[in-house]
C-alpha cells in the first residue's frame, strides 16, 4: 500500500489506480511461474516416462498437465485484465507511447492464444495419439510460454530504458525503430533473470507439494519421483540465478542509477559507500535501523571500494522516489536477495547428498525447508516486481513520463469501487482455482490409496488416475477382454 501523504500533490485518482494495478499484478504473478515453466517440467517427466519406460513418470506428467490446464485458464483471465488496465488506467502512457512499445503486448497475446491451442492438443493426446507423436506435439509448449515472457519483458524493459524513437517539437515519439524498442539495454538482463526465476519458482513449488507428502510418510516412488525431477531443475538453476541477479543489479547501476540508489538507500553520491541490510531511509537522507556493512555497496556495484555510486540527492525530489518508496523498494530487494541466498544453500545441500550417496537427504529438516521453498520463491518473485516498479518512481516511462501524467481522468470514487469489486472477484476466482486443484489432488490420493500409484487398479472413470498409454483398467461388469488397443481410445 502507498501512504496517502505521498500523493498529496498528485491527482486524486492516482492512488486507487496504483492500488488496483498493484493488486491485479500481484495476484497474476503468482500464476506466472507455473504458466512459464510447468510445461517444460511436465515434458521432462513425460520424456523420462517414455525413455525408461516408466508408468509412474507418465502418470505424474498426465496429472501435471491437468493442473497446467486449470492454472492456464485462470492465468489467461488475469493476464487479459492486466492488458486492459494498461489502457484504462494509464491512457496517457498508451496514447503517447503505445506505438513504440505496444508490440510486446501483441507478442504476448499471440503467445497466449498459441499456448492455449497447444495445451488443448496436449491434453487431448493422452491415450488418443501414439506416445512419441504425443510427446513431440507437446514440445512447442515451453517455447510458446517463453514467447509470452518475451513479449511482456520487452514492454517492461522498454519502460525502464526507453529506446527506439525520437521526439518531435511537441514531445511526441516519431521515427520509431521497432528492433531498438524491443531489444533495449535492460531487455537481456531482465528477460533471463525473469525466465530463470520462473523455472526456479515452479520447480520448488511442485517439489514442495511432494516434500509435504514425504514428511507425512508417503515414501513411495511416486512421491520420490514427483519431488526429485522438479527440485533438480530448480536446484541446478538456483546458482545460475545468483549470477544473473548480480548482472542485472550492475545493469541497473549503470542504466538506472537513481533506481539503484533507491534499492540500496544511497543518499549522497560518493565512493566507499556502505551496504545496508534493511533499514529505513529518512527524509533527511539518513538511514535508521538495519545492518550497515562498510564499503560493500561500492564493491558490489563496481568490484572496488573506489566505485562512485550516484545518490538520490543528485536529482531534484520530483525526479526520484520518496523516502518511503525507496525503503519499500530496498526491503523488497533485500528480501529477494536473502531468500535467494537461502535457496542456494538448500540446493547445495541437495547436491552434496546426491553426489555422496546418490540419494535424497535423509534429514526431515531438508524436506521441511523444501516444503516452504515454493512459497519462499513466490515471495521473491513478488519482491522482484516491487523493487522494479517502485524503484522506478515517479516515472512510468523512465525519465520521459511521470505516473501522474499517465493516469486516467476517471474519478477516484469510481476507481475505488472498481478496486473493491475486483478484489471480491479475484478472491472468488483464486478460491475456485485452489478448490479445483485440491479436489483433483484428493481424488488422485484416493485412487492411489486404493491401488497404489501406477498403471493398475485405478478407477476406470478417473481419466488422470491410470497409465496414460495402453488400455484402461476393465470397468466393473465389462465383458472379459473388452479393451481397446493402445492409442485407439476415442
Amino acid at each position: 500500500m502507498i501512504p496517502v501523504h505521498l500523493l498529496a500533490d498528485a491527482p486524486a485518482q492516482l492512488l486507487p489506480a496504483r492500488e488496483l494495478m498493484a493488486f491485479t499484478l500481484a495476484m497474476h504473478i503468482t500464476l506466472v511461474p507455473l504458466g512459464v515453466a510447468l510445461p517444460f517440467i511436465t515434458l521432462v517427466m513425460h520424456h523420462r516416462g517414455l525413455r525408461k519406460p516408466d508408468p509412474v513418470a507418465l502418470l505424474l506428467a498426465r496429472r501435471w498437465s491437468a493442473v497446467m490446464a486449470v492454472q492456464f485458464a485462470v492465468g489467461i483471465i488475469t493476464g487479459t485484465v492486466l492488458s486492459f488496465e494498461f489502457g484504462l488506467l494509464w491512457p496517457g502512457m498508451m496514447g503517447r507511447w503505445g506505438d513504440v512499445f505496444g508490440l510486446g503486448f501483441g507478442i504476448e497475446a499471440w503467445a497466449f492464444f498459441l499456448e492455449a491451442i497447444l495445451i488443448a492438443i496436449y491434453l487431448y493426446g493422452w491415450r488418443r495419439l501414439p506416445p512419441k507423436t504425443h510427446f513431440w506435439l507437446g514440445v512447442p509448449l515451453p517455447l510458446a510460454a517463453l514467447m509470452g515472457a518475451f513479449g511482456i519483458i520487452a514492454a517492461n524493459s522498454w519502460m525502464n530504458t526507453p529506446r527506439g524513437f525520437t521526439l518531435d517539437g511537441d514531445g511526441r515519439p516519431v521515427d520509431v525503430t521497432v528492433q531498438q524498442a524491443i531489444f533495449t539495454p535492460m531487455f537481456g538482463p531482465q528477460y533471463w533473470h525473469f525466465v530463470v526465476a520462473m523455472f526456479i519458482t515452479a520447480g520448488y513449488v511442485v517439489a514442495g507439494v511432494y516434500a509435504v507428502g514425504w514428511l507425512r510418510g508417503r515414501r513411495d516412488r511416486y512421491h520420490r519421483l514427483g519431488f526429485t525431477v522438479p527440485f533438480t531443475v530448480a536446484a541446478i538453476l538456483t546458482p545460475v540465478q545468483f549470477v544473473l541477479g548480480d548482472n542485472i543489479a550492475r545493469q541497473v547501476f549503470l542504466k538506472q542509477p537513481i533506481k539503484f540508489a533507491a534499492l540500496e538507500l544511497v543518499w549522497e553520491t560518493d565512493t566507499h559507500v556502505p551496504e545496508y541490510l534493511f533499514g529505513r531511509l529518512q527524509e533527511d537522507g539518513t538511514v535508521k535501523g538495519g545492518i550497515k556493512i562498510p564499503l560493500l555497496d561500492s564493491i558490489l556495484a563496481g568490484k572496488s571500494p573506489d566505485t562512485k555510486v550516484t545518490g538520490l540527492s543528485s536529482v531534484p525530489a520530483s525526479d526520484r522516489p520518496t523516502a518511503t518508496q525507496a525503503t519499500i523498494a530496498h526491503w523488497a530487494f533485500d528480501i529477494m536477495a536473502l531468500v535467494g541466498s537461502a535457496l542456494i544453500l538448500l540446493a547445495l545441500w541437495y547436491a552434496w547428498c546426491w553426489w555422496r550417496h546418490r540419494d535424497l537427504p535423509k534429514s526431515p529438516w531438508f524436506f521441511r525447508c523444501a516444503a516452504v521453498s515454493g512459497v519462499a520463491s513466490v515471495v521473491t518473485v513478488e519482491c522482484g516486481w516491487i523493487s522494479t516498479e517502485v524503484g522506478r518512481q515517479p516515472w512510468i516511462v523512465y525519465q520521459n513520463m511521470r505516473v501522474s501524467e499517465a493516469v486516467t481522468p476517471t474519478g477516484a470514487s469510481a476507481l475505488w469501487a472498481v478496486f473493491g469489486l475486483v478484489v471480491v472477484v479475484y478472491l472468488l476466482v483464486f478460491g475456485s482455482l485452489l478448490g479445483v486443484v485440491l479436489k483433483m489432488s484428493g481424488r488422485w490420493r484416493l485412487a492411489d490409496a486404493a491401488s497404489g500409484p501406477g498403471p493398475a487398479g485405478a478407477p476406470a472413470d478417473d481419466p488422470e488416475a491410470d497409465t496414460p498409454y495402453g488400455p484402461r483398467p476393465e470397468p466393473a461388469g465389462a465383458a472379459p477382454g473388452d479393451h481397446r488397443a493402445p492409442g485407439s481410445e476415442q
